[in-house]
């Protein structure tokens, strides 16, 4: 069955890793914190997400897909109305949004720009490691257990025996999947293989979803929860990454209720249950989403929108400074769009990414910057978006 890239980009579920158990030592801080990334694959429409207040240039541009009852966040900004649960983030100071961002990647392929947001680079298919990968390298946060899931994501290669685990509803892997696992690890010694293969048969009982069936709203539950009980345990993982699909809507992206805002509210529920379950652990946590470019700002004639530029990062934590619209706006005057027709992205998201590294892994910016994003010209916005440590 031939199947198209559209296709490929359609589907809503949720896949979960999470990397580094066992950790050494820390960098510098005794406190364990926590990373996780929710990767939003098929291009995320930030100003669907974020709108901009009393602006006739956006709104006669979306008139069918344009969204009402907005939660007024700012006296510029508002936020989609069933995005709840940042909403409380939000409300507790612990959410905040980058708006007009973006990877610097301007060709609008999705391939390409999947690639480019999870390998940091410039040119695509040119690194075959992650921007987070490399960051734990330079932090020495290395595990020694065993890839789960396959493949394992471009964002967490880059470090030795990187862990990173995906809920498989109980059921053992195939003799064919074990076959390409053995493949993955053939650099390694024939005694860890037998390790890592033991580790999967001792996990065969255990209910890692918290239950088989629901659809993909419970399964969000399910693995955000999973996650908040490894990310809570003092030597468990300090980085989650989890992806959401979906976001490619070219036709009835909808309004309040379309197929867009379902993805978001994904998106919002892992936030959530994540907030609601990592207990104390929250305070020493950012959470941030990365997506490989925004959407057109005017509807096409299938109520949908195309391939764009700029875009929006959500993030939450106690260790957010406090809830904040970041941005250096643009405007939507044709003159000042990308192209004419596009959110300009003022603000390079891996600016944002450097930065959150720094504070969760206790690394210097300017180090991130040299051996993580090979001294690319980033800004540091520590002090504006993080706490200190």
């Amino acid at each position: 069955m031939k199947i198209s890239r559209r296709d490929f980009l359609k589907g809503t579920a949720t896949s979960l890793f999470l990397a580094g158990f066992n950790l050494p030592a820390l960098a510098t801080s005794s406190r364990k914190k926590n990373l996780v990334v929710i990767m939003l694959r098929g291009g995320m429409d930030g100003l669907c997400a974020v709108p901009v207040i009393g602006d006739k240039n956006f709104e006669k541009r979306r008139k069918s897909i344009l969204i009402e009852d907005t939660i007024k966040l700012n006296s510029d900004f508002a936020l989609h109305p069933r995005l709840i649960g940042f909403n409380k983030c939000w409300n507790e100071n612990t959410g905040s949004i980058v708006h007009a961002t973006s990877i610097p990647y301007k060709q609008r392929s999705h391939f390409e720009g999947q690639n480019l947001m999870e390998s940091g680079g410039k040119v695509p298919y040119q690194e075959k490691t992650g921007w987070v990968g490399r960051a734990m390298k330079l932090a020495n946060l290395q595990g020694d257990g065993l890839a789960l899931s396959l493949p394992m994501p471009l964002l967490l290669r880059g470090i030795p025996k990187n862990n990173n685990y995906f809920p498989t509803w109980g059921r053992l892997p195939r003799k064919d999947t074990l076959d390409l696992l053995k493949s993955v690890y053939a650099d390694s010694s024939e005694d860890e293989l037998l390790q890592m293969m033991d580790f999967i048969k001792k996990r065969k009982d255990e209910q890692m979803m918290g239950g088989t069936g629901g659809g993909d709203r419970q399964k969000n539950k399910n693995l955000a929860r999973q996650a908040a009980k490894y990310l809570r345990k003092s030597d468990g993982p300090r980085v989650a990454v989890f992806e959401v699909n979906g976001f490619d809507t070219h036709a009835a992206q909808g309004g309040v209720d379309g197929t867009h805002t379902e993805c978001l509210v994904e998106m919002d529920e892992i936030i959530n249950n994540l907030r609601d379950n990592l207990q104390e652990a929250y305070k020493d946590t950012i959470i941030l989403t990365v997506t490989e470019f925004g959407r057109t700002i005017k509807q096409n004639g299938g109520n949908g929108t195309e391939h764009g530029y700029g875009t929006a990062i959500f993030m939450a934590g106690g260790l957010l400074k406090k809830s904040q619209v970041h941005t250096d706006w643009p405007g939507l005057k044709r003159k000042e769009m990308y192209e004419g027709r596009d959110l300009n992205a003022t603000i390079d998201a891996r600016s944002v990414y450097a930065s959150a590294m720094s504070t969760v892994f206790d690394l210097d910016f300017k180090r991130i910057q040299k051996d993580v994003f090979w001294g690319e010209d980033l800004q540091n916005l520590s002090d504006k978006l993080f706490k200190s440590a």
